[in-house]
């Protein structure tokens, strides 16, 4: 009998994560006393693991989904890494880990700190770098992986050879870059990787620049036009159909005013080079999920929430479905980020199902396509919306090898 999909919900307040048998709810593993690292969330690795950094006890984790029906626990692996972590990304091969280092709930950026991982050889190094949010990308290729940090101020992709980090003294030493390239300032916020011809993405207003590995070298490419007014807060890659996805925020730039904000799905099909935008609605879109058959975003306004679906093949709206209201959403007149409740979504491109939270209500409502199937309530309440990872097996997921 095939295995069914599995639901990772994480409580990154309460400090639990539950693996969810899908459709059905049933819990089949619990994992207490673990804060997810929101900003770096879930990471898909090869063999249907999946990781994530603990934010307070400074661990990367990995989990196995499906390990318990074998017998094998559902933590696989640990390792020490630097927090508050910002982002988290694997090598093409799923072995060599790069976790940046950020703001957490401090107001000003004040950890210079990368950490590497080897995965299969246990080994775990921190070094300096410099301070800010970095965005990072693993490349894979000959001469051995390169940790390529997006730097916002100033912008700049410095990379590393990883062996070089790998191989750093202890006490936190500075590391300096193998090469290092210019981006546009301050407004860098996202991060791609296409493991199938190496190059890297980061979004930034001006668009989405593009950098491929030479050696040790990062030659950089035209950026990719935003295709209208504003720009991407997101980026992230179908791995299964080469489509690279993201949000187009316009509107005001007081965030009091979010109701008016525009957004747009934008996307680009790596190998066809085809670039269009799908009009979603005003009000807050961030994060985004790809399914089997459609690409979900979840629309948080005053005048109603709802997930709306995209078809994934011919972009376009193909359902929008109305969301039970939060209480503590985000108001007019305030931020819609700071002390409200927020939605976390969550998709497998190997399945036709789409979650998608309910925050501060401990509740997760799953749809099957473009059908609600379940309301799940949860025993703790998802407060900022939680996060989740939704796993099929073989679904290569793994192939998007950037925390979301």
């Amino acid at each position: 009998m095939p295995l069914a999909p599995r639901l990772l919900v994480a409580d990154q307040v309460a400090g639990c994560i539950r693996v969810l048998n899908l459709p059905d709810g049933r819990v089949s593993g619990v994992v207490e006393g673990r804060h997810l690292a929101e900003h770096a969330g879930f990471l898909a690795l090869p063999g249907g693991r999946w990781a994530f950094v603990d934010d307070l006890a400074g661990e990367l984790v990995v989990l196995d989904p499906y390990g318990p029906d074998a017998g094998h626990p559902l933590v696989a692996a640990t390792a020490p890494v630097a927090i508050p972590a910002e982002h988290l990304a694997v090598d093409p091969s799923g072995r060599y880990a790069a976790v940046t280092t950020g703001l957490g709930r401090s107001w000003e950026t004040w950890s210079d700190l990368l950490t590497v991982v080897d995965l299969d050889g246990g080994r775990s190094v921190r070094v300096r770098t410099r301070v800010g949010e970095p965005g990072v990308t693993v490349l894979g290729g000959p001469g051995g992986p390169l940790v390529v940090l997006r730097h916002r101020e100033p912008g700049a992709l410095a990379a590393y050879r990883y062996d070089d980090l790998l191989a750093a003294a202890p006490a936190c030493p500075p590391a300096t870059p193998a090469y290092e390239t210019e981006l546009p300032d301050h407004d860098g916020h996202g991060d791609a990787h296409d493991p199938l011809t190496g190059r890297l993405f980061a979004a930034a207003g001006s668009g989405v620049h593009r950098a491929r590995r030479e050696g040790d070298r990062l030659v950089t490419e035209e950026p990719l036009p935003w295709a209208g007014p504003g720009r991407g807060y997101y980026l992230r890659l179908d791995p299964v159909r080469r489509v690279l996805w993201s949000c187009v925020r316009g509107g005001p730039a007081d965030p009091g005013r979010w109701p008016e904000w525009t957004n747009d799905a934008w996307f680009h099909a790596l190998d066809g080079g085809h670039t269009g935008r799908v009009p979603l609605g005003p009000g807050l879109v961030f994060r985004l999920a790809v399914a089997a058959r459609h690409v979900a975003y979840a629309r948080v306004h005053p005048d109603g929430d709802e997930l709306v679906l995209l078809d994934r093949d011919e972009p376009r709206v193909v359902a929008r479905r109305p969301l039970p209201p939060m209480d503590g959403a985000p108001k007019p007149g305030a931020t819609p980020w700071d002390g409200v409740q927020r939605r976390a979504i969550a998709a497998s491109p190997g399945a036709g199902l789409v979650a998608v939270t309910r925050g501060g209500h401990g509740e997760v409502h799953l749809f099957d396509g473009t059908e609600p199937v379940a309301t799940y309530t949860l025993p703790t309440p998802l407060d900022d919306g939680g996060h989740l990872a939704l796993t099929a097996p073989g679904d290569g997921a793994w192939g998007d090898p950037v925390g979301r």
